[in-house]
């Protein structure tokens, strides 16, 4: 075993060296997997927002990284004590690998592990499995860093999957399904026939407006600011739809609501702005759930004597707001019943060379999600 360890091999992958540079594609030397980890040949790898928040330095990460935390693939090489997946099984990645023994951990919290949280970008035992020619060690973003060909992760990162279950679809499970979807089904107190607003139209505030279809919410109120997205949303089954930009959304919620508001408001972009009006649009008793991540040091001023007199509850909701593998099962199970529609979500496919033109499409404001195939 300590032979196989010291083996390296040379992988592609999507390397930022810089803030506010074009990724670059380099060959990549990468040890074998270790005790509890595994290799995966990356199949699918979805273009998130929150990649694109490192890429333009409003969230801290070190460099260089390979970036990508939304994926699917086939785990092709398995090391010591690894249990749960064997050479040929499928799995969509969980972004949040848990170590199973921390304080969060033991309280159902996978999802905000708090090994994960101190190991960071190395792997669990603090150490790296990618170097450049030049030596340099490289980051994964989230222990994945799925932009590239093969990777080696925790093998608690791995979701076993059917064989013929879409790749592309099992990707998009891998985030912005888990987040936007599990972040309204799994909140404590949501019920049938609520009314929602989801502040957000991009790939995880979709998902969050087929979170209330599942619930059967009696509105699902979107707000964004590009007409496109907003337009796209209506298809998805927003009963309503805002431009932030040409009306007040508040007044305009508390309006459709006959001057009552939201039970739930959702922000799924997470900034000052959207904050503060999800809160504005809620009723007296509602909930407003924070889903998207603000860049790093923004504050929302809220309004304190609001929250207190009129009784309102201002939650957090990370990856679902449940362990990421029993979310899984849920949207799995919703999905081969027909009751979610992930593919429709799914707008563009690139090859992993154009992954900048992808960034490129996202910062733009293109419907949908695109994903790096690694087929093409």
């Amino acid at each position: 075993m300590l032979q196989k360890n010291a083996t390296k091999k040379m992988v592609k992958a999507a390397v930022l060296y810089a803030i506010n540079n074009l990724i670059e594609i380099k060959n990549l030397s990468q040890e074998e997997p270790k005790n509890n980890e595994v290799k995966v040949k990356m199949l699918s790898a979805g273009i998130c927002a929150s990649d694109y928040h490192v890429i333009k330095g409003e969230t801290s990460f070190p460099l260089p990284i390979v970036l990508g935390h939304e994926g699917a693939g086939i785990v092709v090489d398995i090391g010591e004590n690894v249990t749960s997946v064997k050479k040929g099984n499928k799995c969509i990645l969980s972004f949040v690998p848990s170590c199973g023994f921390c304080y969060s951990c033991r309280k159902g919290l996978g999802n905000v592990c708090d090994t994960n949280r101190l190991t960071g970008t190395r792997q669990f035992d603090g150490t790296f499995r990618l170097k450049d020619d030049n030596g340099n060690d490289i980051h994964q973003f989230a222990k994945l860093g799925v932009f590239a060909e093969e990777i080696v992760i925790p093998e608690s990162a791995c979701f076993k999957i059917e064989d013929d279950f879409p790749i592309d679809v099992a990707c998009l499970i891998g985030c912005s399904v888990t987040t936007g979807v599990g972040g309204v089904i799994n909140q404590e107190n949501i019920f049938p026939g609520a009314s929602i607003a989801i502040f957000g139209a991009g790939g995880v505030g979709l998902n969050a407006i087929l979170g209330g279809k599942i619930i059967n919410a009696s509105k699902i109120i979107a707000v964004d600011i590009l007409d496109n997205k907003l337009e796209f949303a209506h298809k998805f089954g927003a009963t309503h739809v805002l431009n932030s930009k040409e009306i007040d959304p508040i007044q305009k919620i508390l309006e459709i609501t006959n001057g009552i508001g939201v039970d739930f408001g959702f922000d799924t972009f997470g900034s000052q702005i959207t904050t503060n009006q999800m809160m504005g649009s809620i009723r007296k008793g509602g909930t407003g759930v924070i889903i998207g991540l603000a860049p790093e040091g923004q504050t929302a001023n809220i309004n304190m004597v609001d929250i207190v007199r009129n009784h309102k509850i201002l939650l957090g909701s990370y990856y679902g707001p449940l362990s990421p593998h029993l979310t899984f099962e849920r949207i799995i199970e919703f999905y081969k019943s027909g009751k979610l529609d992930i593919d429709s979500v799914i707008q563009r496919k690139y090859p992993l060379e154009k992954i900048n033109e992808a960034y490129n499409d996202l910062a733009t404001g293109k419907d949908g999600r695109g994903v790096i195939d690694f087929s093409l």
